[in-house]
């Protein structure tokens, strides 16, 4: 299954593509983060958002899109402008004929680290591990879009008939991790 995960921003909106197979193992496609300048008008700034979106559907083909779900926050104007950016996600989605679904924070933390209050270090972390990537994916923006679109994969993926199949992606890694000898990230 081919995720398109949408961390949703008015001044950086994350994206990231993963394929990820019947045995829930995953690879990365794409990842990038869609700015838009600070100084626009909102109307102009959720224009290039939708650019960049709607190339990276384009180009990479996902079956399903998954955004995070709008959370309220104190600061007003930045819950409205993450609001805005979801919106257009979601409406970009639907018109190429995309399903999509929203994940919460703390839906995709805990899917990702096994801990629903990780930090974006941990999510990091995780999703680079799972990803089985050289460096930690940067900014946050970009590693929430991948941790979105793999929560969206596993929590929708049946879980496979081997032995290990108890286990999530993320409880997986964590083990092969401390397997190696490398020190899991601190909760």
């Amino acid at each position: 299954m081919r995720v398109l995960g949408i961390d949703p921003g008015l001044t950086r909106c994350g994206v990231g593509v993963v394929d990820v197979r019947r045995d829930r193992s995953a690879s990365l496609v794409h990842v990038g983060v869609i700015r838009s300048p600070v100084d626009a008008p909102v109307a102009e700034r959720l224009a290039t958002i939708a650019r960049g979106i709607r190339a990276v559907i384009t180009e990479h083909a996902p079956e399903v899109v998954a955004v995070e779900r709008v959370f309220a926050q104190q600061n007003l104007s930045t819950v409205m402008g993450t609001a805005q950016a979801s919106g257009v996600a979601l409406m970009l989605a639907a018109e190429a004929g995309l399903e999509t679904a929203t994940h919460t924070p703390s839906e995709v933390k805990a899917a990702i680290t096994g801990y629903g209050s990780a930090d974006k270090l941990q999510v990091q972390t995780m999703v680079a591990r799972v990803l089985r990537l050289d460096a930690l994916p940067k900014p946050a923006d970009a590693a929430d879009a991948l941790a979105l679109a793999l929560c969206h994969a596993w929590r929708g993926a049946p879980a496979p008939a081997s032995a290990g199949g108890a286990l999530t992606p993320a409880q997986r890694a964590w083990a092969e991790a401390e397997k190696r000898g490398r020190r899991a990230p601190a909760r």
